[in-house]
């Protein structure tokens, strides 16, 4: 069973797409006729009073940023992106009182409802709208999302964006040549247990998950992402079952320069992972076992240090995106690959923004908390070599 593979770039016209500041005609300002006219309410002024239960309960008025978790720049853009699609038609979605939802409001349930993973009967009272409405809304901002924001996850095109990319990964602990750091996490589910169908889905430590594996860059940006494999799957047989594995060993991507680090001793391009990864030659993985040497054990030191930005990356992924945190009750897990796209998307559109909001989330590395590493057997000889070089080039004991 693999995983759902529902979207595609839907035109490249899309992708250098200028944000457009004034796509929110009820956010903009309006310049009053000779001071006399009144200047119309921010959106925000109204949609803020529509929200009831304990989000309302604060004292002072509610902050747009405590909502959403994002900045109005931020939301703008967004809204910029799917704007075309989500007012393609006239929509038919209205509050509990009739009233039409806009473009802005439509887009505020749909990203409550990622961010805080809240249900659907909570968003829908909280926002004052049926619960099937919230669901509708929520779907359709995914479908705009995956087709308008892509051009947000990519593997570098070009040599100088690899380059500046390498040159950032060596400054964390000295590793040269490496172009990115991978890692699985798990989205566990609730699913029914006399359904036969669903043991598929049922992990080494008794979860009902689906499985997301992430290349990262060094500001913890997504570069490749697969989801939609099921959680009995060891990292190892969904690392070989993705795009990544079949273009690496095509020689279709980690083929670019490759760096000399001593006399006939040239060191390929290459990512790194975790001991759950098989050691391939475009994929370095810690020495394993006991007894091991000061060089591989500095090597293993300088190697942990570096992927921990896989880790963090997917921790913020599940803080910030929280409907893929926690246990999600029956997902629909035919939609389930898209939503986590999705938070993939959105996860690096803050960071592509510089989002004021990044600043204030702690970082962690527990993404996967009550999961066993795994550990791969599987070693290319080649790798093998490769890994050996680099320990000595990284220790210094290379001849010049």
């Amino acid at each position: 069973m693999g995983p759902i593979k529902g979207f595609k770039r839907r035109k490249k016209a899309s992708d250098k797409k200028v944000v457009d500041q004034n796509v929110l005609p009820s956010s903009s300002t309006t310049v009053p006729s000779l001071g006399s006219q009144p200047q119309p309410l921010d959106w925000w002024d109204e949609f803020s009073k529509r929200i009831s239960g304990p989000l309302s309960q604060s004292k002072g008025p509610k902050s747009f940023e405590s909502v959403f978790r994002i900045s109005r720049k931020t939301f703008n853009y967004i809204c910029s992106l799917v704007k075309e699609d989500l007012m393609a038609r006239q929509s038919s979605y209205t509050d509990i009182n009739g009233k039409p939802l806009s473009l802005n409001d439509q887009v505020a349930v749909a990203l409550r409802r990622l961010s805080s993973g809240e249900s659907l009967s909570i968003i829908g009272d909280t926002f004052g709208m049926n619960q099937s409405t919230v669901s509708q809304i929520t779907w359709r901002f995914v479908e705009a999302m995956e087709e308008r924001g892509l051009h947000h996850l990519s593997w570098p095109s070009n040599v100088a964006e690899m380059e500046e990319i390498k040159s950032k990964f060596e400054k964390i602990r000295g590793l040269p040549n490496c172009c990115g750091a991978i890692d699985i996490t798990h989205v566990v589910m609730t699913l029914p247990t006399m359904d036969p169908s669903n043991h598929v889905w049922f992990d080494r430590e008794k979860n009902y998950s689906m499985i997301l594996q992430a290349v990262v860059d060094p500001e913890m940006r997504f570069r490749d992402v697969i989801a939609g494999w099921p959680g009995s799957l060891s990292d190892a047989i969904v690392l070989k079952s993705s795009g990544l594995f079949r273009l690496s060993e095509e020689g279709k991507r980690l083929n670019g320069r490759k760096l000399n680090i001593s006399e006939g001793m040239e060191i390929r391009e290459y990512i790194i992972g975790d001991a759950g990864f098989p050691l391939l030659p475009w994929l370095l993985t810690p020495y394993q076992g006991k007894g091991l040497s000061d060089l591989q054990l500095e090597f293993n030191k300088r190697h942990a240090a570096t992927r921990m930005v896989a880790q963090m990356a997917l921790a913020r992924l599940k803080e910030m995106w929280r409907i893929i945190h926690g246990v999600m009750w029956m997902p629909d897990r035919n939609r389930l690959p898209r939503i986590v796209l999705v938070c993939c998307l959105l996860h690096n559109i803050l960071i592509d923004l510089e989002d004021e909001a990044l600043d204030d989330m702690s970082l962690s590395h527990h993404h996967d908390i009550g999961y066993s590493r795994q550990n791969c057997e599987s070693s290319d000889p080649s790798a093998s070599i490769m890994r050996d070089k680099l320990s000595l080039y990284l220790t210094g004991k290379l001849p010049p």
